[in-house]
C-alpha cells in the first residue's frame, strides 16, 4: 500500500470514528435527531478537510526541514488558527441545520470549551501525523542503508572472483608439463571451486561446511604444487557446522596464508585451521600459518591490490557491524595467526 492511499484511509477512519463517538455520546445524554447526526457528520468532514489543508501547508513549505523551535512556533500558530476557524464552522453548521441555541452556544465558557476541544483534536492529529512521517522516513532510511550495504557487498564479492581464479590457475600452471595426471586432478578441483564461487554469488552467508569443503579443495590443490613442503591440519569442533559465514571469507584468509607465509619459506610450513564455539555462541575461526609478520600491516597491501584481508574486514563490518571482529598477529617467531569472530545470528540485513 502506498503512502497516499494509507493517509486517506487513516483520515477517513479517524474522523469517521470521531463522528461516530460524538453521535454515540450525544444519544446517551439527551438523544439525537437525524438532523443533528448530519450536523456531526458535516463537522467531521470539515475536520478532515481542515487537517488535509494543514498537511498541504506543511508539505508545500517543507516544515520538516525547519529547526525545532521554529517548527513548534509555526505549528502552534497554525493549530490555534484552525481551532478558531473550527469554532466558527461549528456555529455556521448549527445555523445551516437549524440546531443553533444562541442562549447556550454563544456563552463565553461554551465557546472557550469548544475552542479548547478543537485545539486538542488538532494537536493530537498533528502529533500523529509527524510521528507517522518520522517513522516512515526512518524506515525508508533503514531500507536505503541496507540497499547500499548490499551493493557494497556485491561489489566486494565481485572483486574476489577474478582474484581467486587467478590464484587457482597460477597454482596448476606449472603442473601441465611436469605431471599431466596431477594437472588433471587439479583442474577437477578448480572446476569444483569455480562452481562454488558462481553458486555463492547472490548469497550473503553460506553454511560453514560448504566454505570448508572449498577450502579443502584449494589446499589439496596447493599440496600438489608444494608437495611435502605444505603440512595441513584441521581442528574443527562439531558446533562450527551450525554456523553460517560469508562466502570465500575463510578461503581468502587461507590464500593469504599461503601467498605471504608458506610460499616465502624455503622449507614450506604448516597451515592449521581451527574453529571453535565461544561462550557467547560466537564462532572463532583461526588460521595459523608458518611465517612472521614483520609489522602491523595496513590490511590493504600492494600485493593484495585492495582485495584479500581488507576485503574480508569490510565485508565483516557491513554484514555484522560491531558484533564481528578481525585480527592478525604473530604467535612467537614462527607462526602468524589470523582470527575472526562471527556471531551466530546476523544482525544487519539478509
Amino acid at each position: 500500500m502506498n503512502r497516499e492511499r494509507l493517509y486517506w484511509i487513516l483520515q477517513i477512519l479517524g474522523w469517521g470514528g470521531f463522528a461516530f463517538v460524538i453521535i454515540f455520546l450525544a444519544s446517551l445524554s439527551s438523544g439525537v435527531s437525524a438532523v443533528q447526526v448530519w450536523a456531526f457528520v458535516v463537522l467531521a468532514m470539515f475536520n478532515l478537510v481542515s487537517t488535509h489543508f494543514l498537511r498541504y501547508i506543511v508539505k508545500t513549505y517543507n516544515w520538516f526541514k525547519l529547526s525545532i523551535p521554529l517548527l513548534l512556533f509555526q505549528s502552534l500558530l497554525a493549530i490555534l488558527a484552525l481551532s478558531f476557524v473550527n469554532v466558527i464552522a461549528q456555529i455556521l453548521i448549527n445555523i445551516v441545520f437549524n440546531t443553533l441555541n444562541p442562549t447556550e452556544d454563544f456563552r463565553i465558557l461554551v465557546i472557550l470549551a469548544n475552542l479548547f476541544q478543537a485545539f486538542l483534536f488538532y494537536v493530537m492529529w498533528f502529533l500523529l501525523y509527524f510521528l507517522f512521517h518520522f517513522l516512515d522516513n526512518y524506515n525508508t532510511s533503514l531500507k536505503y542503508e541496507a540497499k547500499i550495504n548490499e551493493i557494497r557487498l556485491n561489489h566486494l564479492k565481485s572483486q574476489l572472483n577474478p582474484h581467486f581464479i587467478f590464484n587457482a590457475l597460477n597454482s596448476v600452471r606449472a603442473l601441465v608439463d611436469e605431471d599431466p595426471v596431477k594437472a588433471k586432478s587439479a583442474i577437477t578441483r578448480i572446476s569444483n571451486m569455480l562452481r562454488f564461487s558462481l553458486m555463492m554469488d547472490k548469497k550473503q552467508t553460506i553454511e560453514f561446511a560448504e566454505e570448508l569443503n572449498t577450502v579443502k579443495d584449494y589446499l589439496e590443490l596447493e599440496s600438489i604444487r608444494f608437495e611435502e613442503r605444505l603440512q595441513i591440519r584441521y581442528l574443527i569442533e562439531d558446533e562450527a557446522y551450525s554456523y553460517k559465514i560469508p562466502p570465500m571469507m575463510l578461503q581468502t584468509i587461507v590464500e593469504n596464508a599461503i601467498k605471504h607465509g608458506i610460499s616465502n619459506l624455503v622449507k614450506g610450513g604448516l597451515i592449521e585451521i581451527k574453529c571453535r564455539e565461544g561462550l557467547n555462541e560466537d564462532l572463532y575461526i583461526q588460521v595459523k600459518n608458518s611465517g612472521h609478520l614483520d609489522q602491523t600491516p595496513s590490511l590493504k597491501s600492494k600485493g593484495d591490490e585492495g582485495h584479500g584481508l581488507s576485503n574480508t574486514v569490510q565485508r565483516l563490518k557491513l554484514i555484522y557491524g560491531d558484533q564481528a571482529s578481525f585480527r592478525i598477529f604473530n604467535s612467537g617467531n614462527q607462526f602468524v595467526i589470523t582470527e575472526i569472530k562471527i556471531p551466530k545470528q546476523r544482525v544487519n540485513f539478509e
